[in-house]
């Protein structure tokens, strides 16, 4: 694992959408899967314990949804990139998204054309900061 390997904690509710991101993300040798997490509440446990370079969440989770998961991380935590991965493709729930500090926004529709590059720009980002 080199410096250049982005740390990934995955948080969905549903297993087969979090074990598909998953799949996904381990076809790049420098995307790391870290740990998942099932709802807000364990997504905050474990990045707190884990500290990835990035959370990608679900909006819409059982225990504290993605959003409020996104403000409280990136207070704790304002180098933590945040990447909604959502089913609402909506300007509303966008809006939302930014305003509790995120880093993008992926439709779960399209993450196997987007994800990759939004990780990328991340990625990008940290390399050049």
């Amino acid at each position: 694992m080199s410096e250049r390997t982005l740390r990934v904690l995955v948080v969905d509710d549903n297993e087969s959408v979090r074990r598909s991101i998953c799949q996904l993300l381990k076809t790049q040798p420098d995307l790391e899967v870290i740990c998942e997490a099932t709802d807000g509440a364990d997504a905050l446990r474990k990045a707190r314990e884990h500290l990835p370079d990035v959370v990608l969440l679900d909006v819409t989770m059982p225990n504290m949804d993605g959003l409020e998961v996104a403000r409280v991380l990136k207070q704790e935590f304002p180098s933590m990139d945040v990447l909604i991965v959502s089913q609402h493709d909506s300007r509303g729930f966008r809006w939302a998204a930014l305003a509790a500090g995120v880093s993008g926004y992926v439709v779960k529709s399209d993450a196997a054309r987007d994800l990759i590059p939004e990780l990328r720009k991340l990625q990008r980002a940290r390399l050049s900061a």
